[in-house]
């Protein structure tokens, strides 16, 4: 391997390690000792990537919501489909559920962490958007309404399953995350008739 290539490597790994400390049952928990303590690294190297702690939090959450980008982005995919909202939310929920460390970095670490406090919202408008796209037959102002509604919905449940509070299981809570976004424009059509 390259310099380079060795330092990506120790990056990456430094990467996954704060996935772990930050998304723990237990709480976030990340330090520069304890990071380099599970990569088996020293600090010279942990310092060759971040400049503090602070740094490397934000990088382990940017990655992580790198990650969630990613596989909405990738279960979207390039062509129209009439089942567009089906498929990223699928690959957003099943992400939480396969990585719940993952799930704990986007949604329970920035309610506690310092480093990125407040940034849990961060993603929130590029899943309001993907619901919002999904709920044509709508005015804009109702589309906004409705898809904010949901993702918020969403959140509590992902927040839930995550904290132990939701005990579904896996299958049947995967398949109401879909249905409420499919649904969500079916009901805001029907309000708005009979409204």
């Amino acid at each position: 391997m390259s310099i380079e290539d060795r330092r990506k490597a120790r990056h990456e790994r430094l990467l996954a390690v704060g996935v772990d400390m930050l998304g723990s049952p237990d709480g976030p928990s990340a330090s520069v000792r304890g990071a380099c303590r599970a990569a088996g690294l020293t600090e010279r190297y942990f310092y060759e990537s971040f400049t503090d702690r602070d740094q490397y939090v934000r990088d382990v959450y940017a990655h992580v919501g790198e990650l969630a980008r990613r596989a909405i982005t990738d279960a979207v995919g390039p062509a129209p489909n009439p089942q567009r909202a089906e498929a990223p939310v699928r690959a957003f929920v099943e992400l939480v559920l396969d990585k719940p460390s993952v799930g704990r970095v986007l949604l329970l670490a920035p309610l506690t962490e310092p480093a990125i406090l407040g940034s849990g919202t961060a993603l929130i408008p590029n899943f309001v958007e993907l619901v919002r796209a999904e709920l044509t037959s709508l005015d804009a102002d109702e589309q906004h309404l409705v898809a904010v509604g949901v993702v918020g919905a969403l959140t509590a449940l992902f927040v839930g399953y995550l904290d132990g509070t939701v005990t579904t299981p896996r299958d049947r809570f995967v398949a109401h995350c879909v249905r409420l976004v499919s649904r969500a424009g079916e009901r805001a059509m029907i309000e708005r008739t009979y409204h």
